[in-house]
């Protein structure tokens, strides 16, 4: 392999893993991202220019209490091809064909078989775990293996928030309401009675992330 074939395929794998990264923690500055990839800030610019010119990635300008505005850099829509699709096309052309063929309340019949189903696996998953902290840390795991790129974060007054920062089947999400309203339902009954769960932060919404918070 020539030394030039070398090069470009360290800086194809560096720009994958800025889009990752980008993915996972949403708007950075060039110094965060320097110290990430151990790399300089003219370097970090070259790698992001070029992620710009394909239209990947944009910035935006982000106030800080003292100094100017920080650009941060973020993905585009353009960006999710990276990512889990969950076979979007055929999922809405189903979700079409199951409305013509079964009405609305066919379709809802469908939707809670899927529902129920998805309920018995993680609660298999989750096996006795009674500690509600270590559920939702399994339930990322599993979320994560789906393609949702599930996380647990603990807020100052206790409660927890569980999110999602992709959302695999968001075109088919888009077009079946359903699917978003039975899954607040699917984590209220894994998690049980005693927890309270609301969703805030909703993608399809134009959030960056389906936030859920969760408390006892």
């Amino acid at each position: 392999m020539s030394r030039n074939q070398t090069k470009k395929d360290v800086s194809t794998k560096t720009r994958r893993a800025i889009i990752d990264l980008l993915k996972q923690q949403g708007g950075m500055d060039v110094m965060a991202l320097s110290s990430q990839f151990s790399l300089s800030g003219m370097a970090i610019r070259q790698h992001l220019n070029a992620l710009k010119e394909e239209g990947l990635v944009t910035n935006i300008e982000e106030s800080r209490p003292m100094g100017r505005p920080t650009k941060l850099w973020i993905l585009t829509p353009a960006a999710d091809r990276f990512f889990p699709s969950g076979y979007s096309d055929l999922s809405v052309s189903l979700i079409h064909s199951m409305k013509e063929a079964f009405g609305n309340e066919g379709l809802d019949k469908l939707l809670a078989v899927r529902n129920k189903n998805m309920q018995e696996q993680y609660l298999q998953h989750l096996g006795d775990t009674a500690d509600v902290r270590e559920k939702l840390e399994k339930l990322a795991v599993i979320r994560t293996n789906e393609g949702y790129m599930a996380e647990v974060k603990e807020q100052d007054d206790g409660s927890l928030l569980f999110i999602e920062k992709h959302c695999p089947i968001c075109e088919a999400a888009a077009v079946c309401t359903g699917l978003c309203k039975n899954e607040l339902h699917l984590f209220k009954t894994v998690l049980g009675n005693n927890v309270h769960i609301e969703r805030g932060e909703y993608i399809l919404a134009g959030g960056r992330n389906c936030v859920y918070t969760v408390r006892l």
